[in-house]
């Protein structure tokens, strides 16, 4: 079904992304390809879809084939009618305004009739409790939401290649189990799937094989039982995220030490509300106490990222009025106050190079500092390279890096671990440990309950003033 035979790749003016990939995927087979952040899984699948060498500009050599069909020989419009993908960052892949017209869009592209396309749409939502997710804005759905639709706009098309790359990065603890549902019906279909992914746990039951790779390089297939059996320090030290799927609200509360006595940040009478709709929350009064890593958690949609936006003062409509130590902070205080990691980085990825973008977060120019935080992070390597050539995960740790060197008192993050591999996972975790023992009160919205587990002092259960 899918070959690569000798297969290199670098992208244009950088180091070989790909180095001598063999490998070959049989029909219905379920492969996991994983290895830490950076190691080449996404540029591997484009080689698969192909948006290498179609889109991304590059030198490839070798041939990767699905079908017997070169991609290389191949336009992506016929390539589109065999292969499906669901991005890491579901956005990307939107044409549409709304999820139901998202979801024909791909079987319009194959000219199904519209009876048969309305039928593929029932079976999908019916099938996967997609019902409160359509007629609805892709713009006002959150980022596990849309990684949803992501999901089922490559559910409805007949399709004979899967291809996800980090699938369950935004997802909550039901999102996944849905997505594992989905899975079951495509083996239960013969579909071959292609999985690159960190988080494995959830994927064990499904797989048939996977690919470990490092540095561009295949470096082992395991089979499915070969991979099964390795113990949770095994994957551990292979960079792999190991922890059992798990319903954040099910984690005990961390209470940090004597946090009842420390100053409070006191949100009172705080609402939500996009254009013409119920509030999206309502919070009477939420007390956050300082210099804790507080973890809010919640489903996908409860309002979590809304939530940061307003506290941070970017959503004007939202009047507010926390208090710090009994002063008020309106919109332009908490602007100026605090910084926030969005969950989709590319928003806020603004210079020419990572060095230029966490010195632009400092209050004054500090190059050696600059490069302190990078190396704190494993990104001083990287410091001249534009921030959007690198990988997801890189980007997520340069966002990191810039609000470290912003100085702020309260720090925001949302989702900062989605796509980042076990010991990237942990360097996050401990740098925000280190935040807190500066002072700093640190907000996250999470579904990670490796991070809550390892950082978190203090927990929010984000549903209780959600409408959700």
């Amino acid at each position: 079904m899918i070959c690569f035979d000798n297969v290199s790749f670098k992208y244009s003016k950088e180091q070989e992304c790909l180095k001598n990939i063999n490998l070959t995927v049989n029909d219905g087979d379920v492969i996991l390809v994983c290895g830490p952040s950076g190691c080449g899984k996404s540029t591997l699948v484009r080689c698969v879809n192909g948006l290498i060498p179609h889109f991304y500009q590059g030198e490839l050599t070798g041939k990767v084939t699905v079908n017997g069909t070169d991609i290389s020989q191949t336009t992506l419009r016929k390539i589109s009618r065999h292969v499906g993908t669901v991005f890491q960052n579901p956005r990307s892949q939107f044409f549409n305004v709304d999820t139901t017209s998202e979801l024909a869009f791909g079987c319009e592209n194959f000219g199904l009739s519209p009876d048969d396309i309305e039928q593929r749409i029932n079976k999908t939502v019916n099938r996967h409790d997609l019902e409160s997710l359509m007629g609805r804005s892709i713009f006002k759905l959150s980022g596990g939401e849309k990684q949803k639709i992501a999901c089922a706009s490559i559910a409805v098309e007949p399709v004979d290649v899967i291809i996800l790359d980090e699938p369950s990065a935004n997802l909550d603890y039901k999102g996944i189990c849905e997505l594992q549902k989905m899975l079951k019906a495509w083996i239960e279909e013969r579909k071959t799937i292609l999985i690159a992914e960190h988080r494995i746990s959830y994927l064990l039951p499904f797989i048939t094989g996977s690919v470990l790779m490092n540095s561009g390089e295949i470096v082992k297939e395991y089979s499915a039982e070969e991979f099964r059996s390795l113990s949770e320090e095994e994957l551990h030290n292979l960079g792999l995220r190991a922890e059992m799927v798990q319903d954040p609200a099910e984690i005990n509360d961390c209470t940090g030490e004597d946090s009842d006595k420390k100053d409070k940040l006191i949100l009172t009478d705080m609402k939500y509300s996009y254009q013409k709709e119920p509030p999206v929350f309502d919070i009477p009064k939420m007390e956050i106490p300082e210099g804790e890593i507080v973890g809010i958690v919640g489903a996908n949609g409860a309002g979590k990222s809304t939530f940061l936006r307003c506290l941070c003062g970017m959503e004007r409509k939202c009047k507010a009025d926390p208090k710090v130590k009994y002063e008020s902070w309106n919109n332009k205080a908490r602007r100026r106050k605090i910084y926030m990691v969005m969950q989709d980085v590319n928003h806020q990825l603004f210079t020419d190079s990572v060095l230029e973008e966490v010195m632009i977060s400092q209050e004054s120019e500090n190059k050696e500092e600059a490069l302190k935080i990078l190396e704190s992070l494993d990104l001083k390597e990287f410091a001249g390279k534009h921030p959007l050539a690198l990988s997801g995960g890189q980007k997520q740790r340069v966002a990191v890096a810039s609000a470290i060197a912003s100085g702020r008192d309260i720090i925001l993050f949302d989702e900062p671990t989605s796509g980042l591999d076990y010991y990237h996972m942990n360097q996050v975790a401990d740098i925000l440990k280190e935040l807190k023992q500066m002072g700093k009160t640190v907000i996250i919205v999470t579904h990670d309950v490796e991070l809550i587990k390892n950082a978190c002092t203090y927990i929010i259960r984000f549903d209780e003033y959600s409408r959700s």
